[in-house]
């Protein structure tokens, strides 16, 4: 994963600049392409805050686990309003960053909401995220570790 962001800078929820090579190390990333403006965005983004929630907070040890928003939003202003509102504490690619056009077609990106789960190397284990969830609840994070080539003690 430390590839995919290699060389970048990552925001968080309030700002501040993340090393993504520190935060996404030995974690099942969620890729949650997203914008304030899409209805279908503002359904989900509630339910994978309370999965993010469930993953980080009420598990001993938390879940090796993220999610990085890539916001299909109009302005930078709109990006920040709508993480300030709706986002879990999860990091976002900046708005200004070209990059997130390259991820958009790297992932083939056609609509939004999609979440995107990757392994380290950003090999796609599912990218039908937002679907499991939704259908599954935390169990789907248990196959998705397994995709993950990532050995923890991990119980949900």
């Amino acid at each position: 994963m430390v590839d995919v962001f290699s060389g970048r800078l990552l925001v968080s929820k309030d700002g501040r600049s993340v090393d993504p090579e520190a935060a996404l190390q030995n974690k099942v990333v969620g890729l949650y392409f997203s914008a304030g403006w899409c209805s279908p965005c503002r359904d989900f983004t509630p339910v994978l805050c309370d999965f993010y929630t469930e993953l980080l907070e009420e598990t001993e040890p938390p879940a090796p686990f993220e999610v990085v928003f890539i916001s299909s939003d109009h302005s930078a202003e709109e990006m920040v309003g709508y993480m300030r509102a709706m986002h879990g504490d999860w990091l976002a690619l900046p708005f200004h960053d070209p990059y997130k056009h390259d991820l958009k077609k790297k992932y083939n990106i056609t609509a939004i909401p999609k979440l995107v789960i990757v392994k380290q190397t950003g090999e796609v284990i599912t990218d039908k995220g937002r679907k499991q969830i939704r259908d599954k609840g935390l169990s789907c994070f248990r196959n998705w570790l397994e995709g993950a080539d990532i050995f923890q003690n991990f119980s949900s």
